[in-house]
């Protein structure tokens, strides 16, 4: 009885085995194949923050369904972002992103070498490192041991000399030798220091898992399909810049329209069609400007902080390391520049920036105020997390609505809203688009994934220009020369910072701010010294006295200026009188050497035409009346 209750469980074992292998080999045979495919990237648009890659290729698909596994593609993928084309008789079903976490970014040769010439410089230091140690116990051991004898013990003299010569060369030895390794070791530490930091240049110090794209497919019949991927990644990005030179006052303006980009995105883009688009010095060249005046008996006359403009400071991580290439910005602008090997920036900023944005790949972006000249930050690194986002699309007009799948989920759509079917960007030198611009380069280029950046030039421009020296002698006694360019819209320029060339002499960094310009674009070509301007207090004419129940008080200013170049110019002198808030303050102005008076803010402006080597003195004088039992300050 026994055996046959046996015999009959182990039958019933068999069985479910037999039922489970058939069930899970019908389970495996309704799996959909896959098939691994490698891309190049073929097109990129770089935007000022992130870039758009597109792969193209031609897929072998058998007919019914498959899965076409896109891989060995940036970690920095945005999921939502994907679009798949796909031409001919074949549907795209769904679209899943995904990380592979087993399949590392592939490293560089060059960023390989480094790293194995950095691990061959660490071994060394710590056989250095345990030299010392020995050493240092060498000599621990010769100082324990100095003495000669017990303490009832006599030494001759013989003994004596021959421990005190053994002593001494024996130490002058060791101290020898740690002299020569330490030698070594902070040489050894110097290179390890400069490994690192071309290190951080050409990577992360993180290693990153490679993105990849699951596109479900039917196909009608066997075939080669052309497949289009597009997405957007992060860690890349461009900023303009501009060189400005001017020969002379008398010629037009040359522009060199440059983009600055750099790509962290763990994929180099080798020979590739790139396009550009606008969507997403210490000593300044900006001309300074006039505060209104204002006078009440609580006020003070407007001060004048004689700054920069700009941002310097260093970049670094949560250590205290330099982050070198990371991005520097003014926020809500397209001004920005990028860290050099140390980390250090240096930014000019325009007049009414309010905050700088900092960002590096792997790490978190911060925004601060621009409240000082030297700002050091330090990033904290972020962690990754996994995005998963399925989307789906169809290639042909006939396509049928995808079935809902266990595995994943389907968005259905219209074929007539084809993710990719219609936002593919139309190839054209430069693109005008409703707000924004595209600049599109001729010929293949190559930015490696190596966080470095890269100058292109994209146009070049002569500028009509009407040139006007400029100067505020209250506040600056320079001159700066002023280039007015006309139709400048038509040049579809962004604000940035330009290198400025004058007389074939560098003279310095200016910004170029579209945002705020009228009819007429004002380039700052910085301060030319052979334009001299002086503005002094006339001091015979500096009164205080009492007239009633009122108190006067007179203020005169001598401003002179001379042309010392040989040419004729036009220049503009600014200066100011008090405008009163209060009926009993009365501001009197007696002279102003035909100067235009603006009522309202107080400015006084003179335009002047001085021929070479001529000069002319501007005289500015004001009173101003108030009650003598007040107090009232008064520049």
């Amino acid at each position: 009885m026994g055996n046959a209750n046996s015999f009959k469980t182990t039958g019933m074992r068999f069985t479910l085995l037999v039922i489970l292998s058939l069930v899970l080999h019908s389970l495996y045979s309704q799996e959909t194949p896959e098939k691994a495919v490698d891309t190049e990237v073929d097109e990129v648009t770089v935007f000022l923050q992130g870039a758009q890659v597109v792969r193209k290729k031609p897929v072998e698909v058998p007919g019914g369904k498959q899965i076409l596994k896109f891989q060995n593609l940036s970690p920095f993928i945005e999921a939502k972002s994907i679009q798949v084309k796909a031409d001919g008789e074949i549907t795209v079903l769904s679209v899943n992103h995904q990380q592979n976490y087993l399949d590392k970014s592939e490293k560089s040769e060059e960023l390989k070498t480094l790293e194995k010439q950095l691990e061959s410089i660490s071994d060394r230091i710590t056989e250095e490192n345990t030299r010392m140690f020995i050493l240092q116990e060498e000599q621990a051991f010769l100082r324990d041991n100095r003495n000669i004898g017990g303490k009832n013990d006599q030494v001759d003299v013989p003994s004596l000399q021959q421990a005190s010569d053994f002593y001494g060369e024996k130490l002058t030895s060791l101290k020898m030798n740690e002299l020569e390794l330490n030698k070594s070791l902070r040489e050894l530490n110097r290179k390890r220091q400069d490994l690192q930091n071309q290190i951080s240049s050409l990577s992360g110090k993180r290693e990153y898992p490679t993105g990849e794209i699951l596109v479900k497919v039917d196909a009608g019949k066997p075939g080669s399909y052309p497949i289009e991927l597009s997405y957007m990644v992060g860690n890349a990005g461009w900023f303009p810049s501009y060189d400005i030179r001017a020969e002379n006052i008398t010629e037009p303006v040359q522009l060199v329209y440059k983009a600055n980009v750099k790509q962290d995105t763990k994929v180099d883009w080798d020979d590739v069609k790139i396009r550009f688009s606008s969507a997403d010095p210490n000593v300044s060249g900006i001309a300074p400007e006039l505060k209104t005046y204002y006078l009440n008996y609580h006020s003070a006359p407007p001060t004048y902080n004689l700054t920069s403009n700009s941002v310097r400071g260093r970049v670094t991580d949560q250590h205290g390391q330099p982050l070198p290439g990371a991005n520097v910005m003014v926020a809500g602008s397209t001004v920005g520049t990028v860290t050099d090997l140390e980390g250090n920036y240096s930014l000019t900023i325009p007049s009414n920036a309010t905050g700088l944005t900092i960002s590096y790949v792997g790490f978190n972006s911060q925004t601060l105020p621009i409240n000082r000249e030297v700002m050091n930050v330090s990033l904290q690194e972020t962690v990754m997390t996994l995005d998963e986002v399925v989307v789906s699309a169809s290639s042909r007009n006939d396509a049928r609505r995808a079935r809902p799948m266990s595995s994943v989920t389907i968005v259905e759509e219209p074929a007539a809203q084809l993710r990719g079917g219609s936002s593919l960007p139309v190839p054209t030198a430069q693109r005008l688009n409703q707000t924004t611009v595209d600049f599109e380069i001729g010929t293949p280029y190559t930015v490696k994934s190596d966080n470095r950046n890269y100058t292109v030039d994209m146009e070049f421009y002569d500028l009509p220009a009407i040139y006007q020296y400029y100067s505020v002698p209250k506040i600056d006694k320079d001159a700066f020369l002023i280039a007015g360019i006309v139709d400048w819209e038509k040049y579809n320029l962004l604000e940035g910072e330009a290198n400025v060339f004058f007389e074939d002499t560098y003279v310095g960094k200016t910004l170029l701010d579209v945002r705020y310009a009228s009819d007429t674009l004002e380039i700052s070509l910085g301060r030319d010294q052979q334009i001299s301007v002086d503005r002094q207090k006339i001091k015979d004419f500096t009164t205080k006295q009492f007239i009633g129940n009122k108190k006067e008080e007179t203020r005169a200013w001598k401003t002179t200026v001379k042309n010392n170049k040989s040419q004729e110019i036009n220049m503009i002198v600014l200066d100011q009188v008090p405008v009163s808030t209060l009926e009993e303050i009365e501001v009197n102005v007696q002279n102003t050497s035909g100067g235009k008076e603006d009522p309202e803010s107080g400015e006084i402006k003179w335009e002047l035409s001085l021929k070479p080597a001529d000069s002319k003195e501007l005289e500015l004088k004001y009173s101003v009346k108030y009650p003598k039992n007040r107090t009232l300050i008064v520049e």
